[in-house]
């Protein structure tokens, strides 16, 4: 790769981090098509994606911890379910071809992209439901909501182990899942799933660097632009109306998600 190629893909890495980390996203749905264009092996491509999920996760964490918009209790008790999810996806996407994942990828693309559009009109408040264990009462600042574990636990591990098998940190289908099955408000969502992100990261790249699917190089010079994109997208999130945001890259991501499939017909 030339010089010229290389800092046009160091540039658009660095705006990826900037524009998902105002989303409360790790920027994997953009990570690894990106470098799939620039000529990486899909493996290769989704590891070095999870690394510099965990480098955008910790950027906007440190921002959104700021603004109280993470809900530490909850990120934590659902990411234990799946960080092991992803690390299973990581360790055993050997055993799947780089074009059946470039499909499934598109896939997943393609579902963001929907929730991506699709306006969130969710009543987060508990109400007079009856008390039962499974169904976690949580309050974040002026915010109240109800969380119901029988439900999110599982659909968390099941959504770590695709986002560990394509090298995503899922976080593209985190923030419409805290909102519309879960019920947490949005601003909470977004802080939230920025911090879970990087834990659901950590457990594919493990999987990932166990089965030996790892370019240091690469992955160490893009730590720096990720690291400071995501400070400037998450600070800038504060401030500005992420619906309008969100709905633009939905279409975005529809678009991005036909290009894989016939790219990958064709090919």
């Amino acid at each position: 790769m030339s010089a010229l190629t290389f800092g046009l893909f160091y540039l658009v890495m660095f705006l990826v981090a900037s524009v998902f980390s105002a989303l409360g996203q790790g920027g994997g749905v953009l990570y690894t098509p990106v470098q799939l264009f620039f000529g990486f092996e899909f493996h290769m491509a989704a590891t070095t994606s999870l690394l510099l999920i965990i480098v955008t996760s910790l950027s906007a964490t440190l921002v959104f911890h700021k603004a109280a918009m993470v809900d530490w209790p909850l990120a934590i008790v659902l990411e234990s379910l799946t960080t092991t999810g992803a690390f299973l996806g990581g360790l055993y996407s050997g055993h799947f071809s780089g074009r059946f994942l470039t499909y499934l990828f598109a896939g997943v693309i393609a579902v963001a992209a929907f929730f991506m559009v699709k306006r969130f009109d969710m009543q987060t408040r508990c109400g007079d439901k009856p008390s039962v264990f499974y169904r976690w009462r949580r309050r974040v600042g002026l915010e109240t909501y109800c969380v119901n574990l029988a439900l999110a636990l599982p659909i968390s591990f099941i959504a770590g182990g695709v986002s560990g098998l394509i090298g995503v940190s899922g976080g593209i289908l985190k923030v419409p899942m805290l909102v519309l099955l879960f019920g947490v408000p949005m601003n909470i969502a977004v802080g939230s799933s920025a911090f879970m992100v990087g834990l659901t990261a950590t457990g594919g790249f493990a999987g990932h660097l166990a089965a030996g699917h790892f370019d240091w190089q690469i992955a160490l010079a893009l730590v720096p632009g990720i690291f400071l994109g995501a400070q400037i997208g998450s600070r800038t999130s504060v401030k500005v109306d992420k619906s309008k945001m969100k709905v633009f890259f939905g279409y975005f991501l529809a678009v991005l998600a036909a290009f894989l499939a016939i790219r990958t017909v064709l090919l």
